[in-house]
């Protein structure tokens, strides 16, 4: 009984300190919604993007991403939420980004040089899609293949086969 009561309270004090440490990491990185001013960009393809993903400029967070829906058009309507303090300029371009090969997806804005702002409820007119590793790699794949099938076809000799070897011990000719 005794031995309960200690595993009791010991797995309490590791779920307090955890509760601790996840409450610290939220407040120190300011994990979360970014609170401003909400405009939307429009995609064909968002990739692994998701609500909560951050919007960044030059690398440095500016905001984050509030929703994502279907449109009217069958594109993907992603709502950005944009700190007040940052104005992003009418011809800015948006693209949707990865952070490593590892996954993960964030917005990352190109700020044009124009000097109309785009107003809140507004919406950014470029946009690049994500970009799919999957596809990239099999479109590669593919190339390369269709590559040595037209030097198959061809009857080209393969550069190892076209001359033979010296025999081994003998000199070069000069």
């Amino acid at each position: 009984m005794k031995r309960n009561i200690i595993e009791t309270v010991l797995g309490a004090v590791v779920l307090l300190v955890a509760g601790v440490f996840l409450l610290y990491s939220t407040t120190a990185t300011k994990a979360g919604a970014v609170s401003g001013y909400e405009i939307t960009v429009r995609f064909n393809e968002i990739g692994g993007l998701k609500q909560g993903n951050d919007v960044r400029i030059g690398g440095v967070k500016i905001g984050s991403v509030k929703s994502i829906d279907l449109g009217d058009d069958y594109r993907a309507k992603v709502t950005l939420s944009i700190k007040d303090d940052v104005k992003i300029p009418e011809d800015t371009a948006a693209r949707v980004s990865s952070e490593s090969l590892m996954g993960g997806a964030y917005v990352a804005l190109d700020v044009g040089g124009d000097e109309q702002n785009i107003r809140p409820g507004g919406s950014i007119k470029y946009a690049q899609d994500a970009q799919n590793l999957e596809q990239l790699l099999g479109k590669f794949i593919f190339s390369q293949a269709e590559k040595n099938k037209d030097a198959d076809d061809t009857g080209a000799t393969p550069p190892a086969a076209a001359a033979p070897a010296a025999p081994q011990g003998a000199l070069p000719q000069m």
